[in-house]
């Protein structure tokens, strides 16, 4: 028995042809193949014989009438499937917003934390340069006021004076840095309050 092959061929009519007359003109065989209308209408056809479609699909030329640029813009589209496309990180036109994902193991809560922390520190008043040593020197954050370094001097020169840690040298010089630290921001603060400048916490 000789199995019969039921496939479509390619040349084969179309099973959708309106059954009417090629549409080439003087042509009276039956229209059974269709071909677009134009570049902008390619949802609507005309039909034609079988050789009218070859002859039709042999002239065909998408890009007749457009410029190199137009021609250009219409590949770089074609290659995103005529979608538009966004920087990545953001939706559309709307910046991305982690509260829209679901997280529920918290997957994003530490890089949130951590992004959470840099902008509190990129927002808050840096300190003048000379005295960036001093305040990490004395464990303090800028903005602050003169009674709060004297505050912290206090605790600070009670903590590493040498009477109370046996004499210790290395304390005997953490006391001296201390002190330096200490003078440096007096001194500064001093004068901003002079001048009704000081910076308050």
């Amino acid at each position: 028995m000789i199995k019969r092959n039921t496939r479509h061929r390619a040349f084969d009519p179309d099973p959708d042809a309106p059954g009417r007359c090629c549409d080439a003109p003087g042509c009276t065989q039956s229209a059974g193949y269709r071909a677009p209308r134009s570049r902008t209408s390619l949802n609507e056809y005309f039909w034609f014989c079988l050789e009218h479609v070859r002859e039709y699909n042999a002239r065909w030329d998408y890009y007749k009438g457009m410029s190199a640029a137009q021609i250009e813009a219409q590949l770089k589209a074609d290659v995103s499937w005529d979608r538009p496309s966004w920087k990545l990180g953001s939706i559309g036109r709307q910046p991305f917003n982690e509260e829209d994902v679901l997280d529920p193991l918290d997957v994003l809560g530490a890089s949130r934390t951590e992004r959470a922390r840099r902008r509190r520190e990129s927002a808050a008043p840096r300190a003048p340069d000379p005295l960036r040593e001093p305040l990490d020197t004395m464990g303090l954050r800028w903005p602050v006021s003169l009674d709060e370094v004297k505050a912290r001097y206090k605790a600070l020169a009670k903590k590493h004076h040498p009477d109370a840690n046996n004499g210790d040298r290395g304390a005997e010089e953490r006391l001296k840095t201390i002190n330096v630290a200490y003078s440096t921001l007096r001194t500064h603060l001093a004068s901003n309050v002079d001048s009704g400048l000081e910076k308050t916490a």
